[in-house]
């Protein structure tokens, strides 16, 4: 876990059942609920204030988890989200069940709700609030409600919360 940004004090705290990789980078003061799975080369850096990540998260290769924002704040995720390959999350608060797919992007002003697909190459940076099921996709962005919310990922994070320790270090935990 090395630091581009020496002045961040790091203060990890990782929940019991929490799969974290040793790979990923984690900087500043972060929190990370039980259930959830970090994969390596992820990145959460909490530079500008705390980052608070609820239950059974998945976190893939390459997402960028970032609070940048001005004032200081902190960035809450709730639960049951997936934040796939190379995707980028400033907002300041994601609700539950949401998907960031491949190379999504979520700027800091935007506070998305629960059950939204930001869509494959999407970029979301209008501020406010997305509604609840909000999909975003297609080359323009473009949106739609979803009748349904995506589905939650339980049998995908059950096998890599088994399959990562065999192949990667773990980051230490500390009790919650």
């Amino acid at each position: 876990m090395s630091s581009s940004s020496p002045q961040l004090e790091n203060k990890l705290t990782i929940a019991t059942g929490a799969v974290v990789c040793q790979e990923a980078l984690l900087l500043g003061e972060i929190t990370i609920g039980a259930g959830t799975v970090i994969h390596p080369k992820a990145q959460i850096l909490a530079e500008a204030g705390p980052i608070i990540i609820g239950e059974n998260n998945l976190i893939e290769e390459n997402a960028l988890i970032s609070n940048k924002s001005s004032p200081a704040r902190t960035m809450v995720i709730g639960n049951s989200n997936v934040f796939e390959i190379a995707s980028q999350t400033y907002a300041m608060s994601v609700g539950d069940n949401n998907v960031v797919e491949v190379r999504g992007r979520v700027g800091e002003h935007v506070e998305v709700s629960s059950g939204c697909v930001i869509g494959v190459g999407c970029s979301l940076s209008t501020p406010g609030l997305l509604p609840e099921r909000t999909v975003i996709f297609g080359e323009k962005s473009a949106r739609r409600i979803a009748c349904e919310k995506p589905m939650v990922q339980n049998s995908q994070l059950e096998y890599l919360r088994k399959a990562l320790p065999s192949y990667h270090y773990l980051a230490n935990k500390k009790p919650q």
